[in-house]
């Protein structure tokens, strides 16, 4: 006679929830507010915080983590996760105006891409450029 195989580790699925939530990255529409000039000075000089990773001193913008150092950081820039975040930011954000020129409700432009580049590192006060290529 064969029956119903059990299903192990099934888990706590409401625990998975309120982890899944808890750990969401930031969208890419907050990311975008995020690169404009006057956000970008803010995150990237933020005031030393004992609960953020590396005291919240190592932020990558882009992709809204923080990291425990600058080798680290230095590493990130180079992964795959990072370069495909800078190829998905390379497009304008979708607007209401869009969606309306789209629906027919004027002429329709299309998206205007703009150039992104990895953030600038600052290493004792120099601050230099790393190629995300």
């Amino acid at each position: 006679m064969t029956y119903k195989r059990k299903k192990y580790h099934q888990g706590n699925t409401r625990e998975k929830k309120r982890w899944r939530t808890r750990n969401r990255a930031k969208d890419l529409d907050e990311i975008n507010e995020d690169i404009k000039p006057e956000n970008a000075q803010k995150l990237l000089k933020q005031e030393f915080d004992e609960s953020k990773p590396g005291g919240g001193q190592f932020y990558c913008i882009h992709c809204a983590r923080y990291f425990i150092d600058q080798v680290a950081l230095k590493e990130h820039f180079r992964t795959k996760g990072h370069k495909r975040r800078l190829k998905d930011l390379v497009d304008e954000p979708y607007t209401i105006e869009e969606s309306e020129r789209a629906a027919g409700k004027g002429n329709y432009y299309e998206a205007k891409k703009r150039k992104i580049e990895t953030q600038p590192v600052h290493e004792m006060g120099i601050c230099t450029e790393i190629d995300a290529d």
